[in-house]
């Protein structure tokens, strides 16, 4: 019956510290945490995590947005966590309670998934409109390009084409931009040119 936390922030910029403590503060027996999007299935230590969770385990959470980003996936780890015969556990959303068989504790896991992503919902449909309104405005530019004309690497990626004498592999593999973005450089080079 071990004591098991997992943190887990959105960006490598973000710090898991509060988490950390939080859960720190009740004692732990194993800590995982990862700098990942919850939006994404591929997060190696939650992988990790349930790969070796055991009967009679109790995984701890500041609060659900940590561990799931929809009610889907929500009901699909409990699932798994249930046939492990373990337990999950929020600091902040009390009522979750998987000990038992509670069809109250399942209702409200419906409810209170629904309501996170709803909310979810919301601030993205906030978001649109108000990239809505910059555009109409002329305020919004769009998200900067990572590889544009000025990058050093897409610089020398399209020097290197010109040249010629490399495929396009090769040229990608030295100058470290991803094919498509290369493909898209070089068409802006090439309408500049016209």
């Amino acid at each position: 019956m071990r004591k098991i936390g997992y943190v887990r922030v959105s960006s490598v910029d973000q710090n898991p510290a509060r988490q950390i403590k939080q859960l720190e503060e009740i004692g732990m027996d194993i800590l995982y945490q990862e700098k990942v999007s919850g939006a994404t299935q591929d997060r190696p230590e939650l992988k990790m995590m349930m790969s070796e969770l055991q009967n009679g385990d109790t995984i701890y959470v500041t609060d659900l947005t940590r561990i799931t980003r929809s009610t889907r996936d929500l009901f699909e780890l409990v699932d798994q966590i249930k046939v492990k015969g373990a337990n999950l556990k929020s600091l902040k959303d009390t009522w979750l309670d998987l000990s038992e068989e509670n069809p109250y504790s399942h209702f409200l896991m419906t409810v209170m998934g629904g309501v996170n992503q709803l909310e979810r919902d919301l601030i993205k449909m906030r978001q649109r409109e108000g990239i809505e309104l910059a555009k109409k405005e002329g305020k919004y530019k769009g998200r900067v390009k990572k590889y544009h004309k000025k990058h050093a690497g897409m610089k020398h990626a399209i020097e290197l084409y010109e040249k010629g004498g490399m495929t396009v592999k090769q040229i990608c593999e030295i100058t470290n931009i991803p094919p498509a973005s290369f493909y898209r450089g070089l068409r802006e080079f090439k309408e500049k040119l016209n």
